[in-house]
């Protein structure tokens, strides 16, 4: 398997704004360069892949197969945009919160390492090379646990954001 470098992105507060508890297309709105950041990750020769905590799930909000038909359709308007994702990755449990199967203390729930580290082995990805981009502590705590360097985006322009952290890995 050839060795890549990816580029990891949480979903809610990064590619789309945090409207709690997104699950339908009608509640996505975009960030501000989200689709232009992933085709430059894309271009820079990085995997693109999406890695999100979906708590909703424990609660009881919506189910898996909800956020799986949310999940395919971020895919394909990435794709009607020219931009690549790999494979979109959630956690559906919550150690207090979950309801019966989904109250648990995984390892896929950031900030620990379980989804990251899921997708590097899966994919043969350099972890040293690859790098994170999320919205909260917790993302880069979970990049950290897994060798990947973490990037905290507080909002604007997505795409400029991956441009100056492409610009200090060239």
């Amino acid at each position: 398997m050839t060795i890549s470098k990816a580029a990891f992105f949480d979903r809610d507060g990064v590619l789309n704004l945090d409207t709690g508890y997104a699950h339908r297309p009608g509640q996505i709105e975009w960030v501000q360069g989200a689709f232009e950041a992933v085709k430059k990750v894309n271009a820079a020769g990085y995997r693109a892949f999406v890695v999100t905590n979906q708590a909703g799930v424990a609660r009881g909000y919506y189910t898996e197969e909800t956020v799986q038909a949310l999940h395919r359709w971020m895919t394909e308007e990435m794709a009607r945009h020219g931009a690549e994702i790999g494979e979109f990755v959630y956690c559906p449990h919550h150690p207090t919160e979950g309801r019966g199967e989904y109250l648990k203390d995984c390892n896929c729930r950031k900030p620990k390492p379980g989804m990251l580290k899921a997708l590097i082995e899966k994919h043969g990805i350099d972890a040293g090379a690859s790098f994170l981009v999320g919205d909260y502590p917790s993302d880069l705590e979970a990049a950290r646990a897994a060798g990947v360097e973490g990037f905290l985006f507080k909002g604007g322009d997505l795409a400029e954001f991956v441009e100056r952290i492409l610009r200090g890995r060239a």
